[in-house]
């Protein structure tokens, strides 16, 4: 039944379409969507502005409803105007990927954002070329039809083909494609997609003085600070040859041998409160004339505002990553030195804890985090786990989290760590702690690259908690400054609770992960 999706993504390609439109064309397209900055690079409004998670349904065996859903869509489309572009994910030979795109042409802008992400097919004859019908079949198919009176998104990993219903917001196009090659990547190869930033630190460490390179992923759902930090120089000493290489933002393919492939050319980043003393990369490449703004408040003369949310707090904005200081000609980490999984608390759990691998297999899996206005505004704020903090696992999530644990133990270079990027010592209901800053934070990992905290071990987690920092003061995070003896068990009472019985949902989880907590 899954080949019905092929059978008509394949009658959609004989419609009325306008095969690999450039870009410049396709902004002229989008011409009566845009608002155009004070920098002169396009900005748009979306009517829905988060992902459709709630609406999402993955169909490896179609229901005759969602192929009835399938084929109303294609009978609507007949005679309708379409855009068509094929763009290729990684750039590494043997990882490349074909993706096409049809969306009505009444959103030209959403194939302008997304064809920007991505790279663009290149070679004699290939597809791609614009203006011409390109030859062959793609490896995945998505279909946009934002003005459906339905919000919904089918998604069939047998055909790797995707239906974009009801959502003219541009990340469920980024996703729709990012979810395949992860999946594909996790059944065709062997590995796991993750959904990681990933960058280069060379420092000098800490023991030898001898400049060091540290391939770095860093996990976390949005609003967590994922793209901040992996976009990020860290303040990092550039007369002692320290430097940054920033690779990926979003998803990268973590292979067997402790590699880890870029997907993406381009990124797109959220854009709140963003501002040129914390976030200097990012706010460098949002406000380049060659950047694309979604959801963004403009005031007269499109004076951007990042800091005025009456829009949305989702605010989106697609940057060049070559226009980004720190970036070089690769997306691509040959040998991953360092994980990351980013959280955001605001009680007990450190700024930063070094983890053994299965206590860092356990992380993958609780994927601990704030539920934030890119996923569910509704319940914006709240905590929630996401296993790998990836919303586009296919499949049973244990099974990617043992496998991260089998590339953890065949590479025991790999240090893992917990960073906490939200607050401490709240009391719920009374006060909200201190903030951890993006300096804390960024300096943290610096120093972790360097080897320069000196650790000690939790004794009630078991982690390792820093006992002393060069660049932080970590007094700021004692809990003793907070709480009480018996507020302090408590708190580690009631979040260990939490945490086992959510890795007792995994019933073919590895026994070690299950029990590192």
């Amino acid at each position: 039944m899954a080949e019905g999706f092929l059978r008509m993504a394949g009658i959609i390609a004989k419609s009325n379409v306008a095969w690999n439109p450039a870009m410049a064309q396709l902004r002229r397209m989008a011409k009566g969507d845009e608002r155009t900055t004070e920098y002169g690079s396009a900005s748009y409004m979306t009517a829905i502005r988060s992902r459709s998670a709630k609406f999402t349904e993955i169909a490896f065996r179609p229901s005759a409803g969602q192929l009835e859903t399938a084929a109303r869509v294609v009978e609507y489309l007949r005679g309708k105007e379409l855009i068509s572009i094929d763009r290729i994910m990684c750039r590494k030979r043997e990882y490349r990927t074909r993706i096409r795109l049809f969306v009505t042409k009444r959103y030209a802008r959403l194939a302008y954002m997304w064809g920007r992400m991505l790279f663009k097919p290149a070679g004699e004859g290939a597809a791609g070329k614009a203006g011409k019908k390109p030859e062959g079949r793609p490896d995945f198919t998505i279909i946009d039809v934002p003005e459906w009176p339905e919000r919904k998104v089918l998604v069939d990993p047998v055909t790797f083909t995707t239906f974009v219903l009801g959502t003219d917001y541009c990340g469920e196009v980024k996703k729709a494609g990012l979810r395949m090659m992860m999946y594909a990547h996790k059944t065709k190869r062997g590995g796991l997609g993750l959904h990681a930033g990933s960058k280069i630190l060379r420092v000098r460490d800490a023991g030898s003085g001898k400049l060091v390179e540290k391939g770095m992923l860093l996990f976390g759902l949005s609003a967590t600070g994922k793209t901040t930090l992996t976009c990020h120089h860290h303040w990092l000493n550039g007369g002692l040859g320290e430097l940054v290489r920033i690779r990926q933002d979003d998803v990268v393919l973590l292979n067997r041998d402790g590699s880890a492939i870029g997907t993406e050319d381009n990124f797109y980043i959220k854009t709140d409160g963003l501002e040129p003393e914390s976030q200097p990369l990012l706010y460098r490449g949002a406000t380049s004339r060659n950047a694309i703004l979604e959801n963004v408040k403009l005031g007269d003369g499109g004076k951007i505002d990042f800091f005025d949310s009456s829009i949305t707090s989702n605010g989106r904005g697609v940057v060049i990553r070559k226009e980004l200081d720190c970036t070089d000609g690769s997306i691509d980490l040959p040998r991953v030195d360092m994980v990351v999984f980013i959280t955001r608390r605001k009680t007990i759990v450190p700024p930063i804890a070094k983890l053994t691998p299965a206590q860092a297999a356990a992380f993958f899996m609780l994927g601990e985090s704030i539920e934030s206005s890119a996923g569910d505004p509704a319940q914006a704020g709240k905590p929630l786990r996401v296993v790998g903090t990836n919303p586009f696992i296919i499949g049973p999530p244990e099974e990617e989290g043992n496998r991260f644990l089998e590339i953890l133990e065949a590479n025991p270079r790999i240090e893992c760590f917990l960073l906490d990027t939200g607050r401490f010592g709240a009391h719920p209901g009374t006060d909200d702690g201190i903030k951890i800053t993006v300096y804390d934070s960024a300096r943290l990992l610096a120093d972790a690259a360097r080897g320069a905290i000196r650790w000690k071990k939790d004794p009630d987690w078991g982690y390792l908690v820093p006992d002393y920092v060069p660049d932080v003061d970590m007094g700021h995070f004692d809990p003793r400054q907070y709480y009480s003896a018996e507020e302090y068990r408590r708190l580690t009472a009631e979040l260990l609770e939490e945490r086992r019985a959510w890795l007792g949902r995994f019933a073919n989880l590895r026994k070690e992960i299950a029990g590192a907590i």
